[in-house]
């Protein structure tokens, strides 16, 4: 057990908005999956408009509950700092599938499962970092870190086989295009979550 408890000084709300951050991260692949399987998902991009709308109400609840508050400068903007990453993560599998919805009759057949299945695995461990905070486990904290970084390091080892067999010549310039500024993007997802990672590493460390 740590300091870090002082972090969170008198409320167990400030860990309650966190882990609804994180499960909000996990609704938005859950719903990009969703997208990339079903034609009817990815035309109807309510669901992120709802994780969106959600978030935001999250992030506003946070800033909130700081200015009412009395924590130390550097305690404020340690939970500024992991509620702005966690927010990345919606944001970007947003952005992703509304370009994957106006494209999805150029790029048929691409497939984007394995980088997708990484996400997931990502996504998953940020909400399991963030429960390990809440928790006050240094250990756990640092197990799921270290996952976070084999994943991002495993997604960027991905990324040039899959523009490998995108480059083969077989597939019109649009497509090409359209695909490598997908690739790039679900690999954005995996790096937002390994920011969550090394954030909250950072704070668990400083407060250990």
């Amino acid at each position: 057990m740590f300091s870090i408890q002082k972090l969170f000084a008198k409320d167990d709300e400030f860990y309650a908005l966190l882990r609804a951050s994180a499960a909000e991260g996990q609704a938005s692949i859950q719903a990009l999956q969703a997208a990339i399987k079903d034609p009817a998902a990815r035309r109807d991009l309510s669901q992120f408009a709802d994780v969106r709308r959600r978030e935001k109400q999250i992030s506003m609840q946070i800033a909130e509950l700081l200015a009412r508050t009395t924590i130390t400068s550097p305690d404020r903007e340690d939970i500024e700092a992991i509620s702005h990453v966690l927010h990345k993560i919606p944001k970007t599998a947003e952005k992703f599938v509304a370009r994957y919805a106006i494209s999805a009759d150029l790029i048929r057949g691409v497939d984007f499962s394995r980088q997708v299945d990484l996400i997931a695995q990502a996504v998953d461990t940020v909400a399991q970092i963030i429960k390990e905070l809440q928790n006050s486990h240094f250990e756990e904290v640092n197990t799921c870190n270290v996952r976070l970084q084999n994943i991002e390091g495993e997604a960027d080892h991905l990324v040039p086989e899959l523009l490998a067999a995108l480059y083969n010549g077989k597939h019109p310039p649009l497509t090409v295009i359209i695909v490598k500024d997908l690739y790039e993007l679900l690999e954005r997802i995996v790096d937002r979550c390994r920011d969550v990672g090394n954030v909250v590493a950072n704070v668990v460390l400083k407060h250990s």
